[in-house]
C-alpha cells in the first residue's frame, strides 16, 4: 500500500488505473470503515482512501484538536483489507490559500445543518476537492451519517459529477451500537447502556409500518421521554425522507428515523430505515 502526501502524487498514482473506488475518511478507523474499503475494492478492483481531519467542518465550539488521530494504526488496518493507496495530506497541501466554499441547499438546511452552522459547507468543500483530485469511479459512504449522504447525493446531482455514490448500511457492534470514532470516549458500561438508542429506533421503525403521519408527534414524544429516562439528552428525533431530509409525504416506507443525543457528554447520532431506504433505492 502506498502512502501519498501531495496532490501530484495522487494524480500520478491514479493515472492509468482504470476503475477506482474511493473512501473519504477522517481516520480513527473501525469496522465500518473497513467494510467500505472492502466494498470499494471488490467493486472496482482498486481502492484509494483519504485520511484527513478536515478543519472546515468543525464549528467554533467543537474541539478539532481532540479528534482521535492514530495514523500508523490506520495505515495498518487499511493495508490489511487490500487498500492500494492512502492519501494523507496536511492542511496546507490540501487547502493552501483556498478561497472557495461549496454550499449545498435542500438537505443541508435542517437538523445537523442548523445545529452545526458551516458543517456541511465544510464537508461538501473537502469532498468535492477530493473527488477532483482522486477522480474516482465510485465513492463509498456509510449510512450512519445519513444527512451527510443526502447532502453529497444532492451535490453530485446538481453539479453533474461523473462518479457513482455508493452507500453501505451502518456497521454495528454485537449489541447494536453504531460504530463510531466517538465511541472511544465512552466506558464499556456506558457503551452497553448506549445501545438503548438503537433499540428505541428499531421499535419506532417497527411501529411506523402500521402508523400514519398524525401518529408521529405522539411517537416522537413518547420515544424522547423514554430516552431521557435512560440518560440521553435528545437534541432531535424525527422521521424524514432520506433524500430531501424533509418530513415525509404519503407513504412512510423508505423513510428514516433519525436521532442526535448527548450521552455522558458524548454526541451520538443514529438512524434506522422503515423498510428499504429510499436513498438506497435511487
Amino acid at each position: 500500500m502506498k502512502v501519498l502526501r501531495t496532490i501530484p502524487e495522487v494524480r500520478e498514482f491514479r493515472e492509468g488505473q482504470g476503475k477506482v473506488g474511493f473512501v473519504p475518511t477522517m481516520g480513527a478507523f473501525h469496522d465500518g470503515h473497513l467494510d467500505l474499503m472492502r466494498a470499494a475494492k471488490d467493486s472496482c478492483g482498486r481502492c484509494i482512501v483519504s485520511l484527513f481531519v478536515n478543519p472546515l467542518q468543525f464549528g467554533p465550539h467543537e474541539d478539532l484538536s481532540k479528534y482521535p488521530r492514530q495514523e500508523e494504526r490506520d495505515f495498518e488496518m487499511a493495508s490489511s483489507v487490500g487498500v492500494d493507496a492512502i492519501f494523507a495530506p496536511n492542511v496546507d497541501s490540501l487547502y493552501g490559500n483556498n478561497q472557495t466554499l461549496v454550499s449545498v441547499g435542500g438537505p443541508s438546511e435542517n437538523f445537523e445543518g442548523s445545529r452545526r452552522p458551516g458543517h456541511f459547507q465544510g464537508v461538501a468543500t473537502v469532498v468535492l476537492k477530493l473527488f477532483n483530485i482522486v477522480q474516482p469511479t465510485e465513492a463509498w459512504f456509510g449510512l450512519k451519517d445519513l444527512q451527510q449522504c443526502a447532502v453529497l447525493n444532492r451535490m453530485c446531482l446538481d453539479l453533474n459529477l461523473n462518479l457513482q455514490l455508493r452507500f453501505l448500511e451502518t456497521r454495528r457492534d454485537e449489541r447494536g451500537l453504531a460504530r463510531s470514532s466517538r465511541n472511544a470516549y465512552l466506558t464499556e458500561v456506558q457503551r452497553e447502556k448506549a445501545c438503548e438508542l438503537h433499540r428505541t429506533l428499531n421499535s419506532l421503525s417497527q411501529a411506523t409500518s402500521d402508523s400514519s403521519l398524525k401518529d408521529l408527534r405522539r411517537m416522537i414524544t413518547s420515544a424522547s421521554n423514554h430516552l431521557a429516562i435512560h440518560e440521553f439528552e435528545v437534541e432531535y428525533l424525527d422521521l424524514v425522507d432520506p433524500v430531501t431530509f424533509e418530513s415525509p409525504e404519503g407513504s412512510l416506507q423508505g423513510c428514516h428515523w433519525i436521532v442526535a443525543t448527548k450521552f455522558h457528554g458524548v454526541r451520538l447520532i443514529d438512524n434506522v430505515a422503515v423498510g428499504h431506504s429510499r436513498l438506497l433505492a435511487q
